[in-house]
């Protein structure tokens, strides 16, 4: 496929469960940091100007479209951290991150300064009306999110590659130390809507984690990068191709489902409070289901090791019944209540979905866990068809019962949303499951003997 190879270096030691978390733990706390992003914002703009209308106008449309545009280039941190494995194979990637960056900028733009607009939000969309003037300026303000995510995470890809993953965690402190200052600005003013300030926080936050990213690959470029020698199997467009094309493709189809299932939801009974009830249901499930994100690129580094296969596998059980766990006390107790009402400063009406919708979306962090354990371990296969293939099915799922919810249903917009989501999410892990069977690397064995080319069996 002209790929660069992963090989095993002439001996290594077997890995541990300490060496697991010690490469788990940061990049859970840059999730973490950034799941905070979410639900910081939604606090504060619950605390502004038309909290009801800011929220919906984020959570229904700001969000959805501005994940659905940076969406063939999410995976590039996957890629990033595969691939980028001596200068060349970096030097390839970097022009291809700033193309793509470049070009999906433009589309954002056009979407929120032309008359597009009205055709997918006014028109394909179709949120309540008084949503639209706000949800258009918060599209603008969101003009430099895709390129900065594009950047950011190709540099922290090489960061990782080269065991230099806490500087992920650092840049996102950075990024989320950006949000609180802006949002505290905002709450100091006081009537700037909610929308505005929001949207400011989060854009002005991952520009700045994209230059801390910038600044601290540096001593990697000089050092590591430099020094590793140059792959035999030199990266080729074609062959990062086959490689990409289905990764990028899977984001896409991913990030296609937001807003479908925003539409529907604005589409059924209390359409206004659903959709800004979504982003503070969404926020705290995030925090949880962020910590089994983290494993996904802990995988792809390390399942070729010595031992590590099923202390990875152990690990993303445990973390999984434990992150749903969590969860599942903060609904069943009077936490969520203390929450969405005190912390996320929701009105009577919004707090009671909220706490509502926590129960319908208990096994998504559970889900999230394991999806990081089977996508990893194709992502290292790089047969990644399989992964393109289960995010398919959760569209198509998820999709489909969104659309016969509006047909058949009267329930509650956010509780059939939040239900189509779930059911799509357990036929895409289960997908995952079938697809990733027997991509096992040839040479590891479970007791740390054994050292060999990293190549999996399986199909």
């Amino acid at each position: 496929m002209g790929l660069v190879s992963s090989s095993a270096p002439a001996a290594l030691e077997p890995v541990r469960m300490a060496r697991i978390l010690r490469t788990w733990w940061p990049l859970a706390a840059s999730w973490m940091l950034m799941a905070i992003e979410l639900p910081l914002a939604s606090a504060v703009m619950a605390r502004l100007p038309s909290p009801d209308i800011s929220l919906a106008a984020y959570g229904g449309v700001v969000f959805p479209l501005s994940m659905l545009v940076e969406a063939p280039i999410i995976m590039l941190l996957s890629a990033s951290t595969a691939l980028s494995t001596d200068r060349v194979s970096y030097a390839f990637l970097h022009r291809f991150m700033m193309a793509s960056g470049a070009v999906l900028t433009v589309l954002h733009a056009a979407i929120a300064f032309t008359p597009l607009y009205d055709v997918i939000v006014g028109g394909i969309m179709g949120p309540p009306e008084e949503v639209l003037g706000p949800a258009r300026y918060g599209l603008m303000i969101m003009t430099p999110w895709t390129w900065a995510i594009a950047y950011r995470r190709f540099q922290q890809g090489v960061m990782i590659r080269f065991g230099r993953s806490h500087h992920v965690g650092i840049g996102t402190a950075v990024r989320v130390a950006t949000n609180a200052v802006v949002l505290g600005a905002g709450v100091l003013i006081g009537n700037v809507p909610g929308i505005i300030v929001g949207c400011m926080a989060v854009a002005l936050g991952v520009v700045a984690e994209a230059a801390y990213a910038g600044i601290s690959v540096r001593p990697t470029l000089r050092g590591p990068l430099r020094e590793a020698p140059l792959s035999g199997r030199p990266l080729t467009a074609r062959g990062f191709t086959h490689f990409y094309l289905p990764l990028a493709l899977t984001s896409l189809l991913a990030m296609a489902g937001i807003p479908i299932i925003s539409a529907g939801i604005g589409r059924l009974p209390l359409a206004l409070a659903s959709l800004a009830a979504l982003p503070v249901v969404n926020g705290v499930t995030f925090l949880l289901r962020s910590l089994g994100f983290a494993l996904n690129e802990v995988v792809v580094a390390l399942v070729d090791r010595p031992g590590a296969y099923v202390r990875l596998r152990r690990f993303a059980m445990f973390l999984g019944v434990a992150s749903s766990a969590i969860l599942l006390l903060l609904a069943a107790t009077p936490l969520s209540t203390f929450y969405f009402r005190h912390v996320a400063a929701l009105s009577p009406e919004l707090e009671e979905l909220a706490v509502r919708g926590l129960w319908v979306v208990l096994p998504m962090p559970f889900f999230s866990a394991l999806q990081a354990w089977f996508q990893g371990k194709i992502l290292h296969s790089r047969r990644t068809r399989g992964i393109t293939e289960s995010v398919a099915l959760y569209l198509v799922v998820s999709a489909g019962l969104m659309f016969w919810g509006t047909k058949a249903l009267s329930w509650t917009g956010l509780y059939v949303g939040l239900s189509a989501v779930v059911a799509g999410s357990a036929v895409q892990i289960f997908w995952m499951w079938v697809r990733s069977r027997g991509l096992r690397p040839v040479a590891v064995e479970d007791d740390g003997i054994g050292l060999g080319a990293a190549e999996c069996k399986g199909t």
